[in-house]
């Protein structure tokens, strides 16, 4: 069974040093992991980007591990990032580029997996 993981989101106060420039809040990724990187690396393809996960990481947790949001909401286009994180809101659904809609949130990322952010119709769900 795959093990959680642990990680900090990154739009907490943080003693930033003087030498380095702010980050941009949309350029820095949501959460940075804190431990278990030694299991193994998978990539997959989110909105045709690849990027790199570990196995036993959720979908949502890979993308917010290399973004600041999940999707853009369907009625205000505003941005989402998920909100209760454990399978009860309905706020982290995506496509497979299959047409499957999951929730990254409950999904454990696989290698090769194609994720779609913006929905092109729904198949399944």
């Amino acid at each position: 069974m795959p093990t959680t993981s642990f990680y900090a989101m990154t739009n907490l106060p943080s003693a930033a040093s003087a030498t380095q420039p702010p980050i941009a809040a949309d350029a820095a990724p949501q959460f940075v992991r804190l431990t278990e990187t030694h299991r193994k690396q998978v990539t997959l393809t989110v909105d045709g980007a690849a990027m790199t996960a570990l196995t036993g990481d959720t979908v949502l947790s890979a993308i917010l591990l290399h973004a600041r949001r999940v999707r853009d909401t369907e009625f205000s286009g505003e941005p989402r990032a998920g909100f209760c994180l454990m399978g009860a809101c309905q706020d982290c659904w995506v496509q497979l580029e299959e047409g499957t809609r999951i929730r990254a949130c409950s999904t454990f990322v696989k290698d090769g997996m194609r994720v779609l952010t913006r929905s092109l119709g729904v198949t399944g769900a």
